[in-house]
């Protein structure tokens, strides 16, 4: 098993806030494997998107599965997801996530799942990746995109 953590964070600002980001689980000798799924030791669901906008001053732009990030095999590895958040309001807000510089690896011939990256999205839509772990101010219009790896594939695909 493949034990990949996301945490994204607004560190306390008068308010707080936690999250685990799913992402794709390895495939195996008889099954393939999931899709936005919690693969490492918490296995909590993620806030819905209706309370996290009542109660933080974020916007949720996309919640998604990332397709075709899992790897190829007899078994597909699962896909991760794609996490787009854009603060109301400058916020200070933390990343800290695996899995950005090396690949979900497959096994018994099965292909890698794809690298998560994690982008900043600035004015005018420029985009900058900000590596793996990463805490700053991000300010109102801006956007942090997370997206996370993909499992492993299991297998020699024919």
């Amino acid at each position: 098993m493949q034990l990949i953590e996301h945490c994204f964070i607004f560190p306390p600002q008068r308010f707080g806030y936690y999250e685990t980001i799913a992402g794709g689980a390895g495939a195996g000798p008889t099954w393939e494997g999931r899709s936005g799924v919690h693969t490492h030791c918490t296995n909590t669901r993620i806030t819905d998107p209706e309370i996290l906008e009542r109660r933080y001053p974020v916007l949720l732009r996309r919640f998604c599965l990332r397709t075709d990030s899992g790897g190829a095999g007899t078994h597909r590895g699962g896909d991760g997801v794609i996490r787009e958040i854009e603060p109301l309001r400058p916020l200070i807000m933390s990343i800290l996530s695996e899995r950005r510089s090396l690949a979900p690896y497959g096994l018994e011939g099965g292909e890698p799942g794809k690298v998560g990256r994690n982008l900043l999205i600035k004015e005018g839509g420029i985009a900058f990746n900000i590596g793996a772990k990463r805490s700053g101010l991000i300010k109102a219009g801006e956007r942090l995109v997370i997206e996370t790896p993909g499992g492993g594939g299991y297998g020699i695909s024919a």
